[in-house]
């Protein structure tokens, strides 16, 4: 039997490494610069971590988490998203009683049982920021602000901010059974899904994809919930915009944004990219506010907001806007025997050479012109070339690839001549320019 990966997975090959290690070093950089601590939680935890944080109605509780029973007996699940978890070690190790806020990032897979498609996968990444401890709107705006510079700092521009309000408890308890009065008479003309949903959570019929359900939503002209804000939560709403228009930072007020996990409270946004090449999986940034999360899992009241970002959906608007992406660094040296003996000894160079930089050597004797190939398909700045001469003098042959220049350096000097090459080029280079210009 062949085996392959499983339906909805999918393997990172080296050839995508630039990208990957782009976004997350690119974020390392950028949430660090907010004060944002790296975490990471385990992959698996108690079942109750996510079901009773998202709420049974939940599209992810009822049909998308991998719950399983290990050889313990014990329920749990998959990690599906990655707040939930960050509030359990906020609780467990005691964070609370550090100086306020708290702020953690993370990049972490996550498992969803999802219809597998372009931009959704049942196994896919998210980069993760949240900001625990703090209900002021002024963290609002500057978790919008982070996910405005990380997309800055990659080169994504297409993109559009969606600034909404879930409201209140009491604000969603009051909406949800306007929705109930206004959509019952009309019952029949629900999807099934949506029927599901109208007794357990009707604001997700909000976000139902079925034309049907949206054109009786139209037709019923069924009110917003922005209309159903409570005073607070107005006026939280009203002082995020204000933060976010003394940033200039631009925005569109979206009635129509709701939330999948019920831990949410008042701010919600999306940032939504524009290219047709994201349709159906546009949002590559969102998230808000969830002031209840901590209580719900055992905790007292702490405030919290946070969002996340899709990798994968990343790659994808940084491949529709063509963003040339920093390929990783590239060997410095190739190191060349040119008989048996000299085998050992070129790899004896090579380990010094990685004092300093990325470097190989040939594993076995092949002709010059093939071996200075090979170089040249690694991506070798140099091909250091290694003879009885090169052993008995201690003089190293050297040939610069591009320009097919040849010198020598003595191997006592061969140390300090790999400290003076500019090969600082590739990703690595270019997030050390990220650092310096945020420094700056």
């Amino acid at each position: 039997m062949k085996y392959q990966t499983i339906k909805g997975t999918f393997d990172r090959l080296p050839a995508d490494a630039a990208k990957w290690r782009l976004i997350e070093e690119t974020a390392r950089v950028v949430l660090e610069r907010f004060g944002a601590g790296e975490i990471h939680t385990p992959i698996f935890e108690d079942v109750g971590v996510f079901s009773k944080a998202a709420g049974d109605s939940s599209d992810i509780v009822r049909k998308e988490m991998y719950a399983f029973t290990d050889r313990g007996g014990r329920n749990l699940c998959l990690r599906p998203e990655a707040t939930a978890g960050m509030v359990r070690a906020y609780l467990e190790h005691g964070f609370s009683s550090k100086p306020t806020p708290v702020k953690f990032w993370t990049f972490e897979p996550m498992f969803r049982g999802e219809k597998p498609q372009k931009g959704r996968e049942r196994q896919f990444h998210q980069v993760g920021y949240e900001i625990l401890g703090l209900s002021d709107p002024l963290a609002d705006a500057e978790i919008i602000d982070a996910g405005v510079q990380l997309l800055s700092q990659l080169g994504i521009e297409e993109y559009v901010i969606h600034l909404g309000s879930v409201g209140d408890p009491e604000d969603r308890a009051a909406y949800n059974q306007y929705l109930r009065d206004t959509l019952s008479p009309a019952f029949a003309r629900l999807s099934a899904e949506s029927k599901e949903r109208l007794e357990l959570n009707p604001m997700r019929i909000l976000d139902s994809k079925i034309e049907s359900d949206q054109a009786l939503l139209k037709e019923l002209a069924v009110k917003p919930m922005l209309e159903f804000l409570g005073s607070e939560a107005r006026d939280h709403f009203e002082a995020v915009q204000k933060c976010l228009t003394a940033w200039e930072i631009p925005f569109v007020v979206d009635s129509s944004i709701v939330r999948g996990l019920d831990y949410y409270r008042r701010t919600a946004f999306e940032f939504i990219h524009n290219s047709p090449a994201l349709a159906g999986c546009s949002t590559i940034l969102a998230g808000g506010r969830y002031d209840g999360l901590a209580e719900i899992l055992g905790g007292q009241h702490t405030p919290g907001v946070g969002w996340g970002c899709g990798a994968e959906r990343l790659i994808l608007a940084i491949e529709a806007e063509k963003i040339d992406v920093p390929e990783l660094e590239k060997p410095l040296v190739y190191v060349i025997p040119l008989d048996e003996e000299s085998i050992l000894y070129a790899h004896n160079v090579a380990r010094e050479a990685r004092r300093v930089a990325q470097s190989l050597a040939a594993y076995k004797v092949k002709g010059m012109g093939k071996a200075l190939s090979d170089a040249e398909k690694f991506g070798a700045r140099f091909a250091v070339i290694i003879g009885s001469n090169e052993r008995e003098t201690s003089i190293l042959n050297i040939r610069e690839l591009a320009t097919r220049e040849q010198f020598t350096v003595s191997l006592e000097e061969f140390g300090e001549w790999l400290f003076e090459q500019d090969f600082g080029s590739g990703l690595e280079a270019n997030i050390r320019m990220l650092e310096a210009q945020l420094e700056a």
